[in-house]
């Protein structure tokens, strides 16, 4: 029996190359070896006020974008959160099992209500949720960026405890980080991560950027004085993330970037760059065109529920007779 991988992503902007390098380009590359299901969370994109109808919007573009990348209907399950009711119904069993000082001591949330008079729930209790999602699906593997570490650590502690109290209902999930370009930063501030959030579009390359604005983008990236195309996350942390989307695109080691570019300055190390990452999304923008607007999406999204549900059901079923909840006939 194949090992099971499940990764969401929430349809809250528009995705960044840095969403590409740290999951999406992976998906392609597990759906042979294993039984995959990639989800569009968007339940947890309600954490925060949304306008409906671009999350809607949203919710297409990102499903267009999973098969764009070069997932495959037929290998993996691609579905969306909110149709399949047993991720809300598991979220509120774990969160019966989680303690109010571990969802506090979470980054994301001191990060996202720092300074805010009124803070949803839904932000502080969002870690359960996301275990749920996981949990459900029996996963053993979870491929994300090393910003969700903390989450996934949490999702494995509920897992362990649930399974103490109420015997073996989870397996509990590893981590899978990409060595190379897992924490893509942005290009005008290179010591934070690069976000679909930033008010500065130059800081980010969105995946469907036109070509030129994405030459644009990288010739003004942020560097130094120097003009040595060298890594030093400390000392340069600017051609170092260059570097490093270079070598995550490339699959060439960073040592070899650098030998290549000894007698060189950043000028013709970011038109490199720039075409290296043209090439890499031009054929990903055109596969998304040809899935946005046709029916087979559709298609690909109610299959993917419904499979999801079945699995999902068997999970929470088991959950739901651990805890006591409901009937059983006589």
């Amino acid at each position: 029996m194949k090992k099971v991988i499940f990764s969401g992503i929430q349809p809250s902007g528009d995705l960044t190359l840095g969403n590409y390098i740290g999951a999406l380009k992976q998906f392609g590359n597990f759906q042979d070896e294993y039984d995959c299901y990639y989800c569009i969370v968007d339940e947890h994109a309600i954490t925060v006020p949304q306008d409906r109808l671009k999350l809607r919007k949203q919710i297409r573009s990102l499903a267009a974008l999973y098969l764009a990348v070069g997932l495959d209907p037929e290998k993996a399950t691609l579905f969306i959160q909110s149709e399949v009711p047993a991720h809300a119904q598991a979220a509120w069993i774990l969160q019966c099992n989680v303690y109010i000082g571990e969802l506090e001591r979470m980054t994301q949330f001191k990060d996202k209500s720092a300074g805010k008079a009124g803070v949803s729930a839904g932000l502080l209790t969002y870690p359960p949720l996301m275990a749920a999602d996981i949990l459900l699906y029996q996963t053993d593997l979870i491929p994300v960026g090393d910003d969700q570490k903390q989450h996934i650590e949490l999702t494995r502690d509920l897992a362990e405890r649930f399974n103490k109290k109420h015997n073996e209902i989870f397996k509990v999930p590893d981590i899978f980080v990409p060595k190379q370009g897992a924490r893509v930063m942005s290009l005008q501030e290179p010591t934070k991560k690069m976000s679909k959030s930033d008010e500065n579009v130059k800081s980010a390359i969105y995946l469907l950027d036109p070509p030129n604005t994405i030459r644009k983008k990288i010739k003004s990236a942020v560097t130094d004085s120097s003009g040595v195309v060298q890594y030093d996350k400390e000392n340069k942390p600017g051609i170092s993330n260059l570097l490093s989307i270079y070598s995550a695109l490339t699959g060439e080691a960073i040592a070899v970037i650098e030998e290549k570019y000894v007698n060189k300055g950043y000028g013709d190390f970011k038109a490199d760059l720039a075409e290296i990452v043209v090439q890499e999304l031009e054929p990903i923008q055109e596969r998304y065109e040809n899935f946005i607007q046709s029916d087979e999406l559709d298609d690909i999204l109610d299959a993917g529920a419904e499979k999801a549900r079945f699995i999902a059901n068997k999970t929470l079923k088991k959950m739901e007779n651990a805890v006591g909840l409901g009937r059983k006939r006589r």
